[in-house]
């Protein structure tokens, strides 16, 4: 079976600091990776590398076959990106965040409006939806960020301390 998710020698530095230090792997359909490790060990610096965010030094991270790197519109087109923290916006409400993302992924109209449903209803934000989300609980922010990276129904989700703030039901 084809990976979803191919990184082959990822390397990152900071000054004299080895960051990532040539991290290669495979995830195929279907399987769950999670990165433990103590904080400076790499793992978020990693996951900004494959959704991105931050260009490694040297190797490459692909998602469903697209480079990140040399085909990052095809590469994201498959990929759900969660950032450690909350969203940026918070002026806007959840449901104009999400429509906002909905648009920005090109789901516009009739496809647009479903899939900030299902979002919504996936993350149990219908009682917030309408609450600026500066207002909002980090447990509440943290639904709004999982609903912008589920949003368009990537076949990869890089998540980053995804259960960050969220209440245990």
């Amino acid at each position: 079976m084809a990976a979803l998710l191919e990184i082959d020698g990822l390397y990152k530095a900071f000054g004299p600091v080895k960051a990532v230090n040539g991290i290669s792997l495979s995830v195929p359909a279907g399987e769950v990776l999670g990165f433990l490790g103590p904080n400076g060990a790499g793992k978020s610096t990693t996951m900004k590398m494959v959704a991105g965010f931050l260009e490694p030094d040297q190797g490459s991270a692909q998602i469903c076959g697209d480079d990140i790197i040399t085909s990052p519109r095809a590469a994201k087109m498959n990929l759900g990106y969660l950032p450690e923290g909350a969203p940026a916006y918070g002026e806007m409400t959840p449901l104009g965040f999400l429509k906002f993302c909905a648009a920005i992924r090109g789901l516009k109209g009739a496809a647009g409006r479903e899939a900030v449903d299902r979002a919504i209803d996936r993350t149990t934000l219908s009682s917030v939806v309408d609450q600026t989300i500066d207002t909002l609980s980090k447990g509440f922010k943290r639904r709004v960020g999982i609903a912008q990276a589920i949003l368009h129904e990537p076949k990869v989700l890089v998540l980053d301390e995804p259960t960050d703030g969220l209440d245990p039901n």
